[in-house]
């Protein structure tokens, strides 16, 4: 099982490397001037050349990396903000706590919803109830996740008043955004259990279970749900990685001070640094996210455990 994750773990190097060579490069060839940004459009031009140079604007394309690389992987500094000179790090750690709660909650909302779906659609093929939560999944994955925050915002928030329209606080904040975001989860694994469930129960061993007269409650639940929860737990694991950015425009929609809105302000000030760090910090919680999912993998099924086990010594009656 070590070998198991060690294996994984080596495999974050090439990602996280190319994640941040990719954006970087993106940014280094970005249209723009952050001199003007960060000092207006009544500078001078020896004003913005002096700053250009203290932000290390004017050296080359490999010195700006090298600095980079040098100050993210080596001394855990990912820079400060061009526009107010704050610690980028203490920013990213004082938001993403926000983020992380809103793509949670949304990812067991949606699982708590598309399961039972998908499960009743596969346990009852081809009747009503089958095609009701095939309708209601593809309408899930179908509507855009910022035009229903913006409806949900419309009738609960401004109409009946039930709930705040926007903000950070206690739980009736997060009713929102993260229904907004977990609808279209939930149809895709719902239609995700619904596929799987169906390839498992046709299997001889299911056939078999209920020769031996298990309850059909412990058939579906037992015997067929675990062998068919492979592809969902990949499912879920990846949507834990999509909704961070999901989340980015629900925090928008519902101005959640969380790394969403900082990083949206990040690009429209052209403060490299910030986005950089913004990006960079969330692909290493994906990468997180997936190495869980592979350790999941293991206590699902028992042959990958077995797979990366250590082989047993043969004893001298066994030779």
């Amino acid at each position: 099982m070590l070998r198991y994750v060690l294996k994984r773990i080596l495999m974050f190097i090439p990602i996280i490397l190319g994640v941040t060579i990719f954006v970087f490069t993106l940014l280094y060839f970005t249209p723009g001037d952050p001199a003007q940004v960060i000092l207006g459009s009544d500078a001078t031009e020896e004003e913005l050349e002096a700053c250009r140079e203290e932000l290390g604007l004017n050296d080359s394309y490999l010195e700006r990396f090298a600095r980079y690389c040098s100050d993210v992987f080596l001394h855990g500094n990912l820079g400060e903000s061009y526009i107010n000179g704050r610690s980028i790090s203490e920013e990213v750690a004082s938001r993403m706590p926000k983020t992380f709660t809103v793509a949670l909650v949304s990812v067991i909302l949606a699982v708590c919803i598309g399961m039972p779906l998908g499960i009743i659609s596969a346990t009852n093929q081809y009747t009503w109830k089958d095609n009701t939560a095939i309708v209601l999944a593809l309408l899930g994955v179908s509507m855009p996740g910022f035009w229903v925050g913006l409806m949900l915002s419309l009738v609960f928030a401004l109409k009946l008043g039930l709930l705040p329209p926007s903000g950070w606080g206690g739980i009736e904040y997060l009713i929102l955004p993260c229904v907004s975001i977990a609808l279209s989860g939930a149809g895709s694994i719902a239609r995700q259990t619904r596929s799987s469930m169906l390839e498992v129960i046709r299997q001889d061993y299911i056939t078999t279970a209920r020769a031996k007269g298990q309850t059909e409650r412990k058939v579906i639940y037992v015997h067929a749900l675990r062998n068919a929860l492979i592809p969902i737990v990949t499912q879920v694991g990846t949507m834990l990685g999509i909704q961070l950015s999901g989340a980015i425009v629900a925090e928008s929609i519902f101005s959640i001070p969380g790394i969403g809105t900082y990083m949206v302000s990040g690009i429209k000030n052209r403060d490299y640094p910030v986005v950089q760090g913004s990006v960079l910090v969330v692909a290493i919680i994906f990468s997180i996210v997936m190495l869980l999912v592979d350790v999941a993998y293991a206590f699902v099924d028992p042959r990958i455990k077995a797979q990366y086990a250590a082989p047993k010594k043969r004893t001298a009656k066994e030779a």
